[in-house]
């Protein structure tokens, strides 16, 4: 049984990925990953890699961690949405230490889901919280051991706060009903009348009781860098197959597609946006995550530098998919074709509220000196 995730031998990463492969379709079908195959991404140590390190977790820096988000989405843009919430763990680092060592106390391989809006309002209870409520975009939650959901403390400070359920506690309403990204299971969340003590609730966002270089990591930025690693791998899957496509040479008799300049051109015009996006986006990643290394504190140019590499990371991808999208011929307009679900995929990770367009004007704000111009940027 292989848990360390850095020493997963490649004929293992062959395994799982040529089973995502062979099971996509049935994937999509479903509309999420099954518990299953989450658990296969538990076996290789997927679900470790962001939990603490005092809790018998293997945290992995960063940018190992996107690159692994990346290998997957290449394969299936849904799989590696929902392995990407495999760096959800760090938002638990606000909980109180008793909190977490229930949760993994089992060990460290623990799935969370959270899908948090609308916020809903909680009544005090003596202990903690009564809350009915129900929630939006859970992503993966077929496959989690704890569902989060987003309260607004009614009799008390009014701050957004996240509680976490056990999955056997929650209803879960199938009403995904989407083009891209499909199979990632961002189903809805139903709570009624659940007492949750005070101490299963954390402040989003707020300071970690974790101190270990990965919660010392800006928090809200490896999400935003998580979602568009999903981006880039879809960008590459596109590449890939446009590449492949060269010889292909259509029913009305033209030359090969990689005999027409206008196709060449395209194509080397997408992969060096690709690339060279990737490089400033891992780039970022590396540098952060050295300084937390080293003990120093991330500088807010660094969280602007992290949130402004994953948004324009998010951005070229989606480009670069539209981009092949027009050289990729007529026969796209098929259902089954690989570059339809790649074209349906691209656009949803910049379509992710930490990858908004307004992370731009607060990066400009940031790097100029001035105060973000978005709540919760830095």
């Amino acid at each position: 049984m292989v848990k360390t995730l850095e020493k997963v031998p490649e004929k293992t990463w062959d395994s799982v990925l040529a089973e995502l492969a062979e099971r996509r379709e049935e994937f999509h079908e479903l509309g999420y990953i099954p518990r299953d195959y989450i658990d296969s991404l538990k076996e290789i140590g997927i679900y470790r890699a962001s939990a603490p390190q005092q809790f018998g977790g293997e945290p992995m820096p960063p940018a190992e961690f996107l690159k692994i988000i990346e290998k997957v989405a290449r394969v299936d843009g849904s799989a590696g949405w929902v392995v990407a919430f495999g760096t959800a763990l760090t938002y638990l680092g606000s909980l109180p230490l008793s909190t977490q060592a229930e949760i993994y106390k089992d060990g460290p391989d623990v799935v969370y889901a959270g899908g948090l809006y609308p916020m809903q309002p909680a009544t005090r209870t003596a202990t903690g919280f009564k809350v009915s409520g129900h929630w939006k975009f859970a992503s993966g939650c077929m496959g989690a051991d704890w569902i989060g959901v987003g309260l607004v403390d009614s009799n008390g400070e009014n701050k957004p706060r996240a509680a976490l359920v056990p999955f056997d506690q929650v209803e879960i309403v199938k009403d995904w009903d989407v083009n891209g990204m499909h199979a990632t299971g961002s189903f809805d969340t139903v709570l009624k009348d659940v007492d949750i003590p005070y101490e299963w609730t954390f402040v989003r966002g707020g300071a970690s009781n974790i101190d270990e270089p990965l919660y010392r990591y800006p928090l809200l930025g490896y999400q935003a860098q998580a979602h568009s690693a999903v981006a880039l791998g879809v960008a590459r899957a596109a590449l890939d197959f446009v590449h492949e496509s060269g010889a292909y040479t259509g029913i009305t008799g033209a030359p090969p597609l990689a005999d027409r300049p206008y196709f060449r051109l395209q194509y080397s015009k997408a992969y060096a946006a690709l690339h060279s996006a990737r490089s400033f986006y891992y780039d970022v990643a590396e540098q952060v995550w050295e300084t937390v290394t080293r003990g120093d504190t991330v500088t807010d140019e660094q969280k602007a530098l992290v949130r402004l590499s994953a948004t324009n990371m998010a951005d070229v991808a989606s480009q670069v998919v539209h981009d092949l999208v027009m050289i990729s011929g007529s026969k796209i307009i098929n259902k089954s074709h690989p570059m339809n679900l790649l074209r349906l995929d691209a656009p949803v990770p910049q379509l992710h509220a930490l990858l908004s367009q307004s992370t731009y004007d607060a990066a400009g704000a940031v790097l100029m000196n001035q105060p973000s111009t978005l709540p919760g940027f830095l």
